[in-house]
């Protein structure tokens, strides 16, 4: 004899509303990646080898071990607030019409410019990469001036290569322009 759970329909009714709870509750998967990055920063700091000399209380791990518990703290409060009925409220602003699906163009177009900078970056230099990149996202999102974004995006990667390189001492690739700046 079959119980009342094991009739194919009262299964798609459990299926369905696990779906609905999932649905609910989906700022869970924020508190979820919120613990992942707060493990990888406390992991990654607290195996961090320190070679300068510390002077004083404060040293190279202290920032990344106060961001990594403060993941972990903001991960589990609003784990607590979405479990007990919390729902975030709706950007009243904004003007994204939440019924059309994602533009997946748009997002794989950005992910490939982004990979493409980061292969980039080190035969071709900072200023080439961050061009590409600067351009390349001004196009992906509908920018279509071709006389002035490939200018922009050259002078903005230029500067931040000097802001960075120069100014601030970051070391950075300069790839052929290296000689030249």
């Amino acid at each position: 004899m079959t119980t009342p759970t094991e009739l194919p329909e009262h299964r798609e009714e459990a299926a369905t509303g696990r779906r609905s709870w999932l649905r609910d509750h989906s700022e869970l998967g924020v508190c979820a990646l919120l613990l992942a990055l707060g493990v990888i920063v406390l992991t990654d700091a607290l195996t961090m080898d320190v070679d300068i000399t510390q002077r004083g209380p404060v040293g190279p791990k202290t920032v990344p071990v106060v961001v990594g518990i403060g993941l972990l703290v903001i991960a589990a409060l609003l784990a607590v607030d979405v479990l007990r009925g919390g729902r975030g409220e709706a950007e009243g602003g904004e003007d994204i019409d939440l019924s059309e699906p994602a533009d997946w163009r748009t997002v794989l177009l950005l992910s490939g410019i982004f990979l493409g900078a980061a292969a980039l970056i080190e035969p071709a230099g900072f200023p080439v990469a961050g061009a590409l990149l600067f351009w390349g996202a001004a196009f992906a999102l509908g920018s279509r001036r071709v006389d002035r974004d490939p200018l922009i995006a050259a002078v903005l990667s230029l500067i931040t290569y000097v802001v960075f390189d120069k100014l601030l001492g970051v070391p950075l690739p300069g790839g052929p322009l290296m000689g030249v700046l």
